[in-house]
């Protein structure tokens, strides 16, 4: 049937099955009339040869189009879906915003960042298989233009700074993260309208190269107030990242074996700690009297920690101690896995308890293996 032209469908009766127009073998834009000669519903028709399969997908109506216009666009529509079946793509379409939801259903940094800087951007409400090179670069340049806030408490004079290159790096890596995921399930057939527009800023991921030894960091511990140390006190003992460790609850630590569960972190999967009598210790310490869902490091008053509560006591702690003026909670982190390196454990399982690859552990913490290697050189001397 035709339907290309409007007078043709105006004769249509409306039913449910829809009135077909075919344009190839297998592939079909359907057409179905609404009662009150509203504008009607089109859908597209895809036959796979393979498995033999029909499928479907709803176009939408094009009202805001002339009538004289919504083949046109059905049909426009209809085979960029087909393109993107016959591709590898999966049947059921998926907008960007559902695929950043899918990826950050356990990972809370990252809905927080796609809540700011995602969902109320137009790219949200694209379709993955209709997402093009230039949106993703005209997302990238909105992000690139939005301050980064310093001060976030309500009810305060908002302090901002322009976005760092690396701030601007771990806000695309959380995007680009959960695209190639979308493209692992099949969901959209290609990574080309990101692979190049989110592609890092060279040079932004320096080397980390402050660091705190043991006695600046009890220095540290001893001017922080009493909730903050203990936090702090984590952050010595265990190679987290300070958000990780603010979501652990008292559910994550098992005091019978001293084991402890990281659900909630930056790299997404989950992960087991078995730890020493001392940081176990410690622990139980924070547990004490407090239920299994309640946050296991809290402030004096009972809340949860994040940056915005411990970033200025934890500067003035800094300054205190004499400390270098760059040094952060993160730094900690920094410190520790430079420890665990320096005292050569291996780079596998330094990265499995710190919750990244081992690429990452390698650029920015290898050199630090330079003299065990040069010892084990040494030791093939005949």
């Amino acid at each position: 049937m035709d339907l290309s032209k409007v007078a043709n469908r105006d004769k249509l009766k409306p039913r449910r099955e829809p009135y077909w127009h075919r344009l190839e073998q297998g592939r079909h834009v359907g057409y179905r009339p609404a009662p009150d000669r509203a504008a009607g519903g089109w859908i597209a028709k895809y036959y796979e040869p393979e498995t033999q399969q029909k499928r479907h997908h709803a176009l939408g109506d094009f009202a805001d189009l002339a009538a004289n216009e919504r083949f046109a666009a059905a049909r426009k529509a209809a085979q960029e879906w087909f393109d993107h079946l016959s591709l590898g793509g999966a049947p059921k379409v998926q907008t960007v915003a559902q695929a950043c939801r899918a990826y950050a259903a356990s990972r809370p940094d990252a809905e927080a960042r796609f809540k700011r800087q995602v969902y109320g951007h137009r790219i949200a409400r694209i379709a993955l298989h209709k997402l093009t090179e230039p949106q993703v670069a005209a997302w990238r340049a909105h992000l690139e233009a939005l301050p980064a806030q310093v001060t976030r408490h309500k009810g305060t004079d908002q302090v901002t700074r322009p976005r760092s290159p690396a701030s601007i790096n771990r806000d695309m890596a959380d995007f680009r993260a959960a695209l190639n995921a979308a493209l692992d399930r099949r969901e959209v057939a290609n990574d080309l309208a990101w692979r190049k527009a989110l592609r890092p800023i060279e040079g932004a991921g320096k080397r980390r190269n402050v660091y705190l030894d043991r006695d600046q960091r009890r220095a540290l511990l001893a001017e922080l107030p009493d909730d903050l140390r203990a936090f702090a006190h984590g952050l010595c003992l265990l190679p987290l990242r300070p958000g990780a460790l603010a979501a652990l609850t008292v559910g994550d630590f098992d005091p019978r074996r001293n084991e402890l569960v990281i659900e909630r972190d930056k790299a997404g999967e989950g992960r087991r700690i078995l730890l020493p009598a001392e940081t176990a210790a410690m622990l139980k310490a924070q547990a004490r009297n407090k239920l299994p869902g309640a946050p296991l490091f809290t402030q004096a008053d009972g809340r949860q920690w994040s940056k915005d509560f411990w970033k200025r006591p934890f500067k003035a702690a800094v300054h205190a101690a004499g400390l270098p003026a760059d040094a952060t909670a993160y730094t900690l982190r920094h410190s520790t896995i430079t420890d665990l390196v320096a005292g050569a454990l291996d780079l596998l399982t330094v990265a499995q308890i710190s919750g990244t690859s081992v690429l990452m552990i390698e650029r920015h913490y290898g050199h630090l293996r330079q003299a065990h290697a040069a010892k084990a050189l040494a030791g093939l001397a005949l």
